[in-house]
């Protein structure tokens, strides 16, 4: 079990929220919307400690156009009606120049409107919907480092059909996340002339699914496609644990799950389930090794609930979050002002980059709001103490 728990993180964000509201007269403000204290918190908290890494050095040499970063936490709980008061009351406030996304699709679907009613950069840091970027608003604020359903669809049936799965089950939450996935999922199919055996659906708050995983067994399915929250994800893995071991199929999931603290919402040994999912970065076997070593050690340095690189939680968050923060820098030094309407032109016209996760050359363009491609995924698994450890 990772040192690293729900419970400490519930009152580190309750602690940082508050003092939020008050912050320097000089400073330019980049809000966070993101869950902080529900079944995802360790999501919001890693995209949080990224964001504070990134800002801390964006600061250390003077912060931008002569002014510092300063980021404002708001907490949606998973909520999209608590995600589009987040969205008013951070696009009212003059200071702040953009907010950094969450990981519920759901949310940022929802507040799409206000977001491009307040003329508001959206940086999503997880959210992996197509439609959150591709959402038809011309000007389109939302800017993404993060996975693109349309892309870890073909990624994920990929990897399963590579492993010799060749009868594949979708099982996706019902929500414009699951949506999306089931259209990568189709798409991928067809592209690899495989068929989806069955699809099923499941609510978030649901108790058991093993009428779900009866029904992929007695329809032939080898694999187990899933679209998950780290909550729903661990009832899919406690209902895979109590079927026959001839009844359990192996997983392939998408990264929801590594949004909490997977193995304390399990409770239970899992090492039976053959259970991989997907992941852009991993500060274990990190891309450029160089870049990474700095913001390890002032991770470990930072947070003390963090005893290793092994036990950094979410690291797919904390990476996307440091990399949005400094892209924002650079599109706003670029701007010349801190006019959201200008800065989210520029950031559609940025330099080449040397970031943690990659080479940005650019970021983004006009026509491209997605900073990662399916070249960036990579595949992980949960060791025996619920890090996440890299696949070969």
């Amino acid at each position: 079990m990772l040192k690293t728990s729900l419970s400490f993180l519930f009152a580190v964000a309750a602690f940082c929220i508050t003092p939020s509201t008050a912050h320097s007269s000089e400073a330019v403000i980049v809000g966070l919307d993101a869950d902080m204290s529900s079944g995802s918190a360790l999501s919001g908290e890693a995209i949080r400690r990224g964001a504070e890494i990134a800002i801390d050095e964006v600061n250390a040499r003077g912060g931008v156009l002569g002014r510092p970063l300063e980021l404002k936490v708001l907490d949606h709980r998973g909520n999209p009606a608590r995600g589009k008061d987040n969205i008013e009351e951070l696009g009212a406030m003059e200071d702040v120049v953009a907010v950094l996304g969450g990981i519920h699709t759901p949310v940022a679907l929802a507040e799409l409107d206000l977001i491009h009613s307040n003329e508001l950069i959206y940086l999503s840091a997880w959210a992996a919907g197509t439609p959150v970027v591709e959402n038809g608003r011309d000007p389109n604020y939302v800017f993404r480092v993060s996975v693109r359903d349309q892309y870890a669809g073909e990624f994920l049936l990929t990897a399963a059909v590579e492993r010799g799965h060749n009868a594949p089950c979708l099982l996706l939450e019902e929500t414009g996340w699951g949506r999306s996935s089931e259209r990568a999922f189709k798409a991928a199919a067809e592209k690899l002339s495989k068929s989806i055996v069955d699809v099923q659906w499941f609510n978030w708050g649901v108790k058991d699914l093993r009428e779900h995983l009866h029904l992929f067994h007695e329809r032939g399915c080898d694999v187990v496609m899933l679209v998950a929250n780290p909550r729903e994800g661990a009832v899919m893995v406690r209902s895979m644990l109590s079927l026959d071991k001839a009844e359990r199929l192996p997983i392939v999931s998408h990264w929801g799950i590594t949004g909490g603290d997977f193995s304390e919402d399990v409770g239970q040994d899992f090492s039976e389930i053959d259970l991989l999912f997907l992941q852009t970065y991993s500060f274990i076997k990190p891309v450029f090794p160089e870049r990474a070593a700095q913001v390890i050690e002032t991770y470990l340095s930072r947070y003390d609930d963090v005893a290793s690189v092994e036990e950094i939680p979410s690291p797919v968050g904390t990476a996307h979050a440091y990399d949005l923060i400094h892209l924002l820098a650079l599109a706003i030094e670029k701007a010349g002002t801190f006019d959201r309407v200008a800065v989210r032109a520029a950031l559609e016209e940025l330099p080449a980059y040397n970031g943690l996760i990659r080479d940005y050359a650019p970021a983004f363009t006009p026509k491209r709001h997605d900073a990662l491609d399916a070249g960036d995924f990579s595949l992980a698994r949960f060791s025996s103490n619920g890090a996440i450890v890299p696949v070969e």
